[in-house]
């Protein structure tokens, strides 16, 4: 497992998780230290579930077993003990009386966490399977709704830029009409957090149906979206009590993306380089001058 904290790890995955499950993360996110003194079936007892539902619980979360997750408990705590970041000293919640020092490192760390995650756990193959699709596709769709479709448009707004021919579509009737006319030799990226946004599949699974290849970018690899794709890059978030975690899901999306559009201009470099060549001085045209000195 990369080095990243096994709680930040479970408080991402349990929202994806229900019952007897669900009371086992939260039971370890309440007190991992004395998790860390449990067995498997005394902690089954505690949650009043069993060793089994234990062990499901930790392959539900990508862990190897209950053992693993007792290291890994170990190991956070250690790092805690003598890390200078703070983390265990900050923890995920913010209350309506703190003030903006805490407020800044909450959010700072919990955002820098859930980049951190997403690298670590980042599928090489799947990254480089999706640039050398899209790097070679004639068209590329870029579905995304509400926060999401900020992020569908930023694709868009990078790849273009690179010479692909990309739209990014953020309502479900212009996607769909899109995806309709998509054919083998096309791309379609679905963007969505949950990875359950209807607005967002419907015109994915018809993109698939066309027979383009599909490329869910979420954070739930259990999800609509990213069962129907082709390729799943899977992204990370990090919540705290407010709901600033939906912005740190974006930052970690848009490593993602950063890396896939990377790759990309890698993957077509003569088009990527003519591009950017042709479009790098229209920044600097429109720049109002400084007028210190005059």
């Amino acid at each position: 497992m990369p080095p990243t904290d096994v709680t930040t790890l479970i408080r991402t995955e349990l929202p994806r998780l229900a019952g007897s499950l669900r009371k086992v993360g939260e039971l370890i996110l309440e007190d991992p230290a004395a998790v860390t003194h449990c067995s498997a079936a005394e902690l089954g007892r505690r949650t009043g579930t069993s060793q089994a539902t234990v062990t499901r619980f930790c392959r539900a979360v990508g862990l190897d077993s209950y053992q693993h997750l007792l290291i890994e408990l170990a190991q956070e705590r250690g790092r805690g003990e003598v890390s200078d970041w703070g983390t265990a000293e900050i923890g995920p919640d913010i209350s309506p009386d703190d003030d903006l020092e805490r407020v800044v490192q909450v959010v700072g760390s919990a955002d820098l966490r859930a980049v951190q995650q997403t690298i670590d756990r980042i599928d090489l193959d799947a990254v480089e399977r999706a640039a050398t699709a899209a790097a070679r596709a004639r068209r590329i769709d870029v579905y995304g709704i509400g926060g999401s479709g900020a992020v569908a448009q930023e694709t868009e707004t990078r790849l273009f830029r690179i010479g692909c021919a990309v739209r990014g579509w953020t309502e479900v009737h212009a996607a769909t009409t899109s995806a309709a006319l998509l054919t083998p030799a096309d791309v379609a990226i679905g963007i969505s957090q949950s990875g359950s946004t209807r607005e967002t599949i419907e015109p994915f699974e018809l993109a698939k149906e066309r027979g383009a290849t599909t490329i869910a970018l979420t954070s739930d690899p259990r999800s609509a979206l990213a069962r129907t794709a082709d390729i799943r890059l899977i992204s990370s978030s990090s919540a705290t009590s407010f709901p600033t975690g939906i912005i740190g899901a974006r930052h970690s999306v848009l490593v993602l993306i950063d890396c896939l559009y990377v790759r990309i201009a890698q993957l077509s470099y003569q088009r990527a380089s003519a591009s950017l060549a042709l479009t790098d001085h229209i920044a600097g045209e429109h720049t109002v001058k400084s007028r210190r000195g005059r």
